[in-house]
């Protein structure tokens, strides 16, 4: 259920198994209270087609994100002002604590000065993965993200942009730069989920192409 000190992973459908039912999911829901682990299944929708009515049926909500996987002949040129970091800063927490507070690509209010106070009083966290950010002279940090590793598959996580800074390609900016680097290490496949249509366009200007549908299910609020 997890790793470490690490979050605890989704509960996942085996595959290939049998047809979910709805009581398969309470009792999941059961185990997961009893374990003190978030109430949350994960699946690819193309390998179990089923599993997203008996889902909403046993009264969870389901995120159906675009999975995207990347084509490297489409990666774009390097961007000048997005850099690699070999561990966890404070400033890839926080802006992504910021992006996400306002999800979405359309602008926002939270930028430069919001960053900053969240930044005085920011404690700094482990990490074990790959880091980029959009470094930009005169501003800081404006967006940040993560590459995970496991064997030869790299997932690309956690992109967000401040929401003062966006629609400038920062953004995508940063996925480009963790696939790049995942390649340059010897990863065979780097892919991610979209939270939403609009998201994937963005991914889709920078190498990445919808392969499936990601859902994620939980508790309603």
């Amino acid at each position: 259920m997890q790793a470490g000190d690490g979050y605890p992973f989704y509960a996942r459908p085996r595959y290939p198994g049998g047809r979910p039912t709805v009581d398969d999911v309470v009792k999941m829901r059961a185990r997961q209270r009893e374990l003190g682990v978030p109430e949350a299944l994960e699946w690819v929708h193309e390998t179990t087609p089923d599993l997203l009515g008996v889902a909403r049926e046993a009264g969870l909500e389901v995120l159906e994100a675009p999975l995207m996987v990347l084509d490297p002949r489409r990666l774009p040129e390097p961007h000048p002002h997005v850099r690699l970091l070999g561990t966890r800063t404070p400033e890839v927490d926080v802006v992504a604590q910021l992006a996400f507070s306002s999800p979405g690509t359309a602008k926002g209010e939270a930028g430069v000065a919001e960053r900053d106070a969240a930044l005085a009083v920011a404690t700094p966290m482990p990490g074990r993965h790959r880091y980029a950010v959009a470094d930009v002279p005169g501003e800081g940090v404006l967006a940040s993200g993560t590459a995970q590793r496991a064997g030869d598959v790299v997932e690309v996580v956690g992109i967000g942009t401040l929401p003062a800074a966006r629609r400038r390609g920062l953004g995508g900016a940063v996925t480009a730069e963790l696939a790049r680097d995942a390649l340059a290490h010897g990863a065979e496949l780097v892919f991610l989920s979209a939270g939403s249509a609009e998201i994937a366009r963005v991914y889709e200007r920078v190498g990445f192409r919808r392969a499936g549908t990601a859902c994620v299910a939980a508790p309603p609020g």
